[in-house]
């Protein structure tokens, strides 16, 4: 088997008193897309801070690439490889379309440019209209657009979607569903939240459910989109 991209080990982590995550474990193969499942709550969003760099976790190990990187500060992380859009988006709203998408192109930690400004806008022909709006112009739908479009051109090899279609509209919602599509055809390695665990089962190879800031359900996408009990249970659908 090839080593795998992203591996979590025994991770816990607190904020103060409050033990959130319990022995997480959690493996992203290269080239392949993890859905990460849970009610709201749960633990997801502390995960991916925690392996991130943003919340320190209390014991546990994170490697990329074998590599133990444990500990190691978001700025140095995401120049391994790592492109994050959180939830909320967070573009910068006083810069303009442009400003927000030319302010990461930068070519990856091997060197290339798969992912140039064309490609993105070619994905994302809306921002082309909007190139000269102002961050806080844009609809919800178009700063998620923005947000995904930004962290494409760091030609990232981990691409982490926290709530990728929360609060957006139906026909956004569609698009963003086939944009991710194209980027895990194109080969790259994503970790993708939403509530919609339907459409996170269609886009993965893998999902995981938390549970109180534990694993409770771990297979193929295929394998869980067969079990509705243990989903029902778990994820309250």
């Amino acid at each position: 088997m090839t080593e795998p991209l992203l591996q979590v080990t025994a991770l816990n982590t607190s904020y103060g008193d409050s033990h959130i995550l319990h022995d997480v474990d959690l493996t992203i193969p290269c080239g392949q897309t993890v859905g990460l499942l849970g009610r709201n709550g749960m633990g997801k969003t502390t995960l991916i801070r925690s392996l991130l760099g943003f919340v320190p976790a209390r014991s546990g190990s994170v490697f990329w690439r074998g590599r133990d990187v444990s500990g190691w500060p978001p700025e140095r992380l995401v120049r391994l490889g790592l492109a994050y859009v959180p939830e909320g988006r967070g573009i910068f709203p006083n810069l303009s379309v442009r400003e927000n998408l030319l302010m990461s192109a930068r070519a990856s930690a091997s060197g290339q440019r798969d992912w140039t400004w064309d490609a993105v806008l070619e994905i994302f022909p809306r921002l082309t209209e909007r190139l000269g709006h102002g961050g806080q112009q844009l609809s919800g739908g178009e700063q998620q657009m923005l947000a995904i479009g930004r962290a494409l051109l760091t030609n990232p090899d981990l691409l982490i979607l926290d709530e990728a279609t929360e609060g957006l509209a139906p026909k956004i919602v569609a698009e963003i569903w086939q944009v991710i599509a194209r980027i895990r055809a194109a080969g790259m390695s994503i970790l993708v939240v939403d509530r919609n665990y339907r459409a996170v089962l269609k886009h993965s190879d893998q999902a995981v459910v938390l549970e109180k800031g534990r694993v409770v359900l771990h297979d193929t996408a295929a394998t869980l989109a067969g079990t509705p009990e243990a989903l029902t249970r778990y994820l309250g659908v």
